[in-house]
């Protein structure tokens, strides 16, 4: 089955674009398009896409809100990837906390699009380790700032191991690497990540990031 992909832009050619990319490939199919995210729901509930590929940016309903309402109202909601003119912006930094899955630029390579749709429709998240720090450091609350992203690292009791694991997550470490860098054997690193994320109430590694900087846990510098 290949993955299944709806593509929210407003500008019409930014969407021909990626849809020619994508639907280049044998296993990604391009199933609907929207110009606004007032119009995701419907189209998500109607088309069932693995992921959705979205301006952050666009009028009426932005990709911020639009990323809450899916997460909040549509039962087994598809992957979030949004996708940005600018990586140092707010609005991606929120959107991240609202719960999307990654963020693609839009001067990505062909290649470096179809890699980000297979990434995180596998369940993956696709961050860029040095742009988040530079967004956490510039719009979040870095420094333990937030009492909720505090409460939830307090709650969540990490073990010694784990707290490392964590750290290297927020490093955009794959499982691999941090199996390497610990000297552990990679399902061990798959058993300490899935308990991270399960201890902190994350929906997979972009919101646990997002919670060891707004706790304090790491900081952005």
């Amino acid at each position: 089955m290949p993955v299944t992909v709806l593509l929210v832009d407003d500008e019409p050619l930014v969407r021909a674009g990626l849809r020619a990319v994508l639907e280049a490939q044998e296993d990604i199919a391009v199933v609907g398009e929207a110009a606004d995210g007032a119009s995701v729901i419907p189209l998500v509930r109607r088309l069932r896409p693995d992921v959705v590929a979205m301006d952050v940016r666009m009028p009426l309903m932005d990709g911020i809100e639009t990323t809450r309402a899916v997460l909040r109202t549509v039962d087994d909601p598809p992957r979030i990837l949004v996708v940005t003119t600018f990586e140092n912006d707010e609005y991606v930094y929120e959107a991240l906390r609202a719960g999307a899955n990654g963020f693609l630029l839009k001067r990505a390579r062909p290649e470096e699009v179809v890699h980000a749709v297979r990434l995180v429709a596998e369940g993956e998240s696709l961050l860029f380790p040095a742009s988040v720090r530079q967004l956490a450091a510039a719009y979040g609350d870095g420094g333990g700032g937030s009492p909720a992203a505090r409460a939830a690292l307090e709650r969540a009791a990490l073990t010694e191991r784990e707290r490392d694991v964590l750290r290297l997550m927020t490093r955009g470490l794959s499982n691999a690497e941090i199996a390497a860098h610990l000297v552990v054997g990679t399902e061990t690193v798959k058993s300490h990540v899935s308990s991270v994320l399960a201890k902190l109430g994350a929906r997979d590694r972009t919101q646990a990031v997002i919670t060891a900087y707004e706790s304090g846990f790491v900081t952005p510098g």
